[in-house]
């Protein structure tokens, strides 16, 4: 069970990471779009809701049934923030995450726009 709750940690890892990231891969695949957009907005409805990620409380249901403490500060809190002596549940901590999530996917999906757009026809490459 142990191993299985780890495999999930790591999953949970590579959402994180793909939905920080996603937009920017879509620069050398757009096909990743097809799904980044749909983890992405997951992701958010997750958080806007503010509700527990499923795939927190499988790890810590899959910790439990194996004997592990559980941790309490969630997944970024436990693996990213905590080990950095960052309270997760600070509004500055939270600001931040949220900055560099939205600042990523900005950038991304902006940069894909202007890709798009240029394609098109609709901005000349001097203005770029």
């Amino acid at each position: 069970m142990l191993l299985l709750a780890d495999a999930v940690a790591v999953l949970h890892a590579a959402a994180v990471l793909f939905m920080l990231t996603g937009a920017l891969l879509a620069l050398r695949c757009p096909r990743v779009l097809w799904l980044h957009v749909p983890v992405g907005l997951a992701i958010l409805a997750v958080n806007l809701a503010g509700a527990d990620c499923p795939l927190t409380e499988l790890e810590l249901w899959l910790r439990k049934r194996a004997g592990a403490d559980p941790f309490q500060s969630g997944f970024l809190g436990h693996y990213v923030f905590d080990p950095l002596g960052l309270d997760v549940a600070a509004t500055g901590t939270r600001l931040g995450v949220y900055t560099v999530a939205f600042g990523l996917n900005a950038l991304g999906y902006g940069l894909l726009t202007v890709r798009h757009r240029r394609r098109r026809g609709r901005i000349p490459a001097a203005m770029s």
